[in-house]
């Protein structure tokens, strides 16, 4: 797989923020790559029993669905996830072939990417969070980044654990 950088092709605000968050979408693909189905699905962290690679996948692009979709366009919840399991998201992922959920994840991504491309970074959410609140678009881009990043450590123990592969 060839893996995109982080370095931007132009420097201004957006580029730079768009190569981040790609960059870390990449690598959660990366991370991923020559994983079997089964080790896919295994939980190896004692205290965390959802954390399997299909879950932090599965996580990722509900996450993305949420920011975008719940609270920057003001649409309807599709979550998985209930009040009663606010996890399901990463119980459920099991249920998938690691494959579909990070082919299901670059598709959205692009979609994603279409509209980040044609929103100002100062638009507002059209949703007001808990706090009362309406962050901007610029604002859903550097969390993001910040989520995935977040995760992709995730992923680096779990695939360590799982083959001992290591790396970026």
């Amino acid at each position: 797989m060839t893996r995109i950088g982080d370095t931007p092709p132009a420097w201004d605000e957006r580029t730079q923020l768009v190569t981040f968050l790609d960059y870390a979408r990449d690598t959660v693909r990366a991370k991923c790559e020559g994983v079997s189905a089964e080790n896919a699905r295994k939980a190896l962290l004692p205290g965390s029993p959802l954390m399997t690679l299909c879950g932090v996948v599965n996580h990722l692009r509900w996450v993305e669905n949420y920011w975008f979709q719940v609270v920057f366009l003001g649409e309807e919840d599709q979550s998985p996830c209930t009040d009663e399991d606010p996890d399901r998201e990463m119980r459920v992922a099991v249920d998938f072939p690691l494959t579909q959920l990070l082919d299901e994840y670059a598709e959205q991504s692009a979609r994603y990417r279409e509209l980040v491309a044609g929103t100002g970074l100062d638009q507002r959410a059209r949703r007001t969070l808990r706090d009362g609140l309406q962050p901007d678009l610029r604002w859903i881009l550097l969390h993001l980044i910040e989520e995935t990043a977040r995760h992709n450590g995730h992923l680096d123990i779990l695939r360590e654990l799982l083959d001992g592969t290591t790396g970026d």
